[in-house]
């Protein structure tokens, strides 16, 4: 029998990973190879330029383009604060006087004699790339930042929503059960909380409300996310959302507990620090929500291994209208089938959980790891 190889998602005691952290333009690298950092450790620094406030100062003052420059109170990049007089006209015998005062902290950044226009700057706004995980690093990007080695356990899921955070690991509720807002404590205030069944919008709200880091739960229902969201989630790109937390499902949406390996993995690091990021991207370039424990002792490098495409391996759905069920595969025929776009591709059909069987692109689907 033919067979195909599909990768599955990544769920390791034992993994060597590494993060590369870069600043978005250039500034200066803080550490060096060899360094153990933190998660929260900053690597490299730089800032950002402040907004711009395009400033019609002829308008302003009352006065001709070309005389606007000899009315300034100020040279072109010299700070100010907001409320400071910047520019002024003498008047008639001291009287009838224009003003133009700063309406923010910044500086001047160009004054023109031919159109009258100014330009005020905001200062500038730091920006700092942080490890996001425990580790050493093993190389520096002049003036850019760093490659953090992790070496620890490492959890991929099917989707998340919010950026990165890290906290300790704390197990919320048991496989089968259900987080419910009454569930969520304040002793939860910075916590990463595993929970092995299904995770509700209320309780989603309330750990936000606590200050909870994140939550790592095994599933969703597509209505309660998007009660909390507040929109409708397009699973082609996420991890901007701003909901006050990062929340990451193992298995889809609906009522599916968390894979007894990934939750028994999570249960015995409780206690321990976590790092988390929810962004996915499901399209070309696919990235995986991720769970990042950092351990100690000697590991070793995690590979993947390919799961083989077959009747009755374990699937799950990665595109709408069904993403994120679960099921097995019943049936791999061997004939192109058309689908609705028109083009004919090689199908798997995939028997759900609630017994239904779909005809689906081979490509629409992923293999689970047992």
């Amino acid at each position: 029998m033919a067979q195909a190889y599909t990768p599955g998602l990544t769920v390791a005691r034992r993994a060597v990973v590494r993060k590369m952290r870069k600043l978005p333009l250039p500034g200066e690298t803080l550490v060096k190879v060899g360094d153990a950092v933190e998660a929260d450790s900053v690597v490299a620094r730089t800032k950002l330029p402040g907004d711009a406030h395009p400033l019609n100062l002829s308008r302003a003052l009352s006065v001709p383009e070309s005389d606007v420059e000899r009315h300034l109170l100020v040279k072109t990049g010299e700070p100010f604060q907001k409320g400071a007089l910047i520019a002024e006209t003498k008047g008639f015998f001291g009287l009838f006087k224009s003003r133009y005062v700063a309406p923010v902290d910044g500086s001047l950044e160009t004054v023109s004699t031919v159109t009258g226009q100014a330009i005020l700057r905001e200062p500038p706004k730091p920006l700092e790339a942080r490890a996001y995980v425990k580790g050493v690093v093993v190389e520096t990007l002049e003036d850019e930042g760093a490659v953090v080695e992790m070496e620890g356990a490492f959890i991929q899921g099917i989707l998340g929503v919010g950026g990165e955070t890290h906290g300790e690991l704390v197990l919320a509720v048991e496989r089968g059960a259900e987080l419910t807002a009454e569930e969520v404590l304040p002793a939860h205030q910075g916590k990463v909380l595993i929970v092995g069944g299904s995770v509700r919008a209320d309780a989603l709200q309330k750990a936000a409300e606590v200050g909870a880091a994140g939550i790592a739960a095994g599933c969703i229902d597509a209505a309660e996310l998007r009660d909390c969201l507040g929109y409708e989630l397009g699973v082609a790109v996420t991890g901007a959302e701003e909901i006050g937390l990062t929340a990451i499902v193992t298995e889809g949406f609906g009522r599916i507990d968390m894979a007894e390996k990934t939750f028994e993995l999570l249960k015995s690091l409780e206690g321990r620090h976590a790092s988390m990021n929810g962004a996915t991207q499901i399209r070309a370039g696919v990235t995986r929500p991720e769970i990042l424990v950092p351990m100690e002792g000697e590991g070793e490098a995690y590979s993947a291994s390919a799961l083989t495409l077959e009747t009755g391996a374990a699937a799950r759905v990665i595109r709408e209208p069904r993403f994120g069920e679960t099921g097995e595969i019943a049936e791999l025929p061997v004939e192109l089938q058309e689908i609705e776009t028109g083009a004919r591709v090689r199908v798997a059909v995939v028997r759900l959980q609630n017994g239904d069987e779909i005809a689906l692109p081979r490509a629409n689907i992923e293999l689970i790891g047992g």
